[in-house]
């Protein structure tokens, strides 16, 4: 089996299945490579289970619609509607004041915001139900106050919106399938 290693100065060994099979090891800067295959062979049986719901959902994207041109510019039109009003909504409610609202159709990101307060959005979040609309509305817009994933973060998220853990449930179970519909 191949993998790759990316030693840092962390203090443990940590494995992951990328959602393409790719398996990343993550090890402290001096593990020996006995070591390594050590952790792997200790790990096996979550590895193989791993590896095969990722073969499983690649399986899955594969069969996915692709959208054509013509419905990801209506995707974007959309966006473009809806996601300002959802920011207005939201943000005297967080008590934040955003800058730009930017819209593009992104391969691997749901939203982001910059440190001068512009936010982006994918515009797949069409494809989404309303909550989870309003879920990474809501999630960027909590990162002008707080520009990193602490608790005092979430707290905030929650604060407003206390279902936010049931929407991006929805969406880590959901999301890869809606992603796949953009041409590679």
């Amino acid at each position: 089996m191949e993998y790759i290693v990316i030693r840092s100065r962390r203090k443990t060994l940590s494995m992951q299945v990328k959602g393409d099979g790719r398996v990343e090891i993550r090890a402290p800067l001096r593990t020996s490579d006995a070591e390594i295959r050590r952790f792997l062979e200790t790990h096996r049986r979550w590895l193989e289970k791993h590896l095969q719901k990722a073969r499983a959902l690649q399986q899955a994207k594969a069969g996915v619609r692709k959208l054509t041109g013509a419905e990801i510019a209506e995707l974007k039109k959309k966006a473009k509607r809806v996601l300002p009003e959802r920011v207005a909504y939201w943000a005297p409610q967080i008590g934040v004041k955003p800058g730009r609202i930017a819209i593009r159709c992104q391969k691997t990101r749901w939203g982001s915001c910059s440190a001068k307060g512009n936010l982006n959005f994918n515009c797949l979040l069409m494809l989404a139900p309303d909550g989870v609309i309003d879920s990474i509305v809501v999630h960027e817009l909590c990162h002008l106050k707080h520009m990193n994933h602490s608790k005092r973060f979430y707290a905030e998220i929650e604060k407003v919106l206390p279902d936010y853990r049931q929407h991006q449930q929805w969406l880590k179970e959901n999301g890869e399938f809606l992603l796949a519909r953009v041409e590679e």
